[in-house]
């Protein structure tokens, strides 16, 4: 499923127009993606949460001449799905 498919899908369910669907999804999505990049955790209860990961400089391997990198510290958006989530998931 696609954001075009869940715009779909949402319009059906709300009887709302397709573009009102859009916007709200639209500015829900910014939201969350301005919290998490603020650094805040987003929690929806019984869906799941947004946050950052943080992961420390590293080494690493060069894979096609085996030479040693140092990989930077970087930041990455992480989601943990609720528990209500996965046991939907696995029935």
């Amino acid at each position: 499923m696609n954001k075009t498919d869940l715009v779909n899908v949402v319009s059906q369910e709300t009887e709302l127009k397709k573009k009102d669907v859009e916007a709200v999804l639209n500015a829900t999505l910014d939201a969350i993606m301005n919290a998490v990049k603020e650094g805040d955790k987003v929690q929806l209860i019984g869906f799941g949460n947004f946050e950052v990961k943080e992961s420390a400089e590293r080494e690493g391997r060069n894979p096609q001449t085996g030479e040693t990198i140092k990989i930077a510290a970087s930041k990455r958006p992480a989601f943990a799905p609720s528990k209500v989530f996965k046991d939907a998931v696995n029935g």
